[in-house]
């Protein structure tokens, strides 16, 4: 059993249409699982769902998800807090909003470790100055007590980064989180996030819509169409040549960023409409 197991699981608009079709998946301690997919497939319910962060309008049809063997389904909402709280993190994709622009950045990491955890206060300090020290920000303690806005993008993705390996959490999903920076520092987080997840044996779920960013960090990966799980494989033989038709036209699609004069190709309407015929057959097979 790996460390999460999403098992059939099936969300939908109360009283509207699905929006996850039996997605399972699993990541392993250690492991960086990409999830892939256009805009609108379903990537971040996922993480929600495991988070238990679902929006209200949002409910839970059927599925399992188990974290280091526990159904968190069968758990109270305060023992399921708990259980997230000491075991999973977030880094989200927006460093700039996911701060609170009216709190020094400190407390913002330190409080976590305090009031969910039950560390102390000094303890917690010491802890995100070596961590902030860890993500390469120099003098961490000027950085402690500064607000988001006096710092660039890459800084705050950092601070993210740092708060989110905090409290050593055995699962990390992240959400898109190099979407709002260039590229240049977008490589930087990525080798960084790479480095932490190897250092501390983290179990990583990657959310992302880039390929490329998939073929730098994952070691697997789990391609979305319309909520269902089109492919499920290991990021070698995908980029060897990927068994489903949709994931050969993204692939396909990527940019070709060695090549310059390179022309877009889209994903063929055929494809797509092959695609959505499958399905639309997957539905019946689900029921109402």
């Amino acid at each position: 059993m790996s460390f999460l197991d999403v098992e059939n699981l099936t969300l939908r608009i109360v009283r509207g249409p699905r929006i996850l079709r039996a997605v399972s998946l699993s990541v392993d301690q250690g492991e960086v699982r990409g999830l892939v997919g256009e805009s609108g497939a379903g990537k971040s319910m996922i993480g929600k769902a495991i988070l238990g962060t679902l929006p209200r309008a949002i409910e839970v049809v059927s599925g399992r998800i188990r974290l280091d063997g526990t159904d968190l389904q069968t758990l109270s909402a305060r023992e399921r807090r708990r259980q997230i709280g000491a075991q999973v993190a977030l880094i989200p994709q927006d460093p700039l909003t996911a701060l609170n622009p009216v709190r020094r950045v400190g407390p913002q990491i330190t409080n976590r470790l305090v009031d969910i955890l039950g560390w102390s206060k000094d303890n917690a300090q010491a802890r995100a100055l070596e961590l902030l020290d860890e993500v390469h920000i120099p003098d961490p303690a000027r950085v402690m007590r500064a607000y988001p806005h006096e710092l660039s993008g890459g800084m705050r993705q950092r601070i993210l980064i740092a708060s989110a390996f905090a409290a050593e959490p055995k699962l990390i999903i992240a959400d898109e989180p190099t979407t709002a920076l260039d590229v240049t520092v977008q490589k930087q987080i990525l080798r960084l996030i790479k480095n932490m997840q190897a250092k501390h044996n983290t179990a990583l779920l990657f959310v992302t819509h880039d390929l490329g960013v998939v073929s730098k960090i994952c070691q697997s990966l789990s391609v979305l169409y319309a909520g269902k799980v089109i492919e499920d494989t290991d990021t070698r033989r995908f980029f060897a040549g990927p068994g489903h038709a949709y994931s050969q036209a993204l692939l396909h699609a990527t940019p070709k960023y060695t090549d310059p004069d390179d022309s877009l190709t889209p994903v063929p309407q055929q494809v797509i409409d092959a695609v959505e015929a499958e399905v639309a057959e997957f539905d019946k097979g689900l029921g109402a």
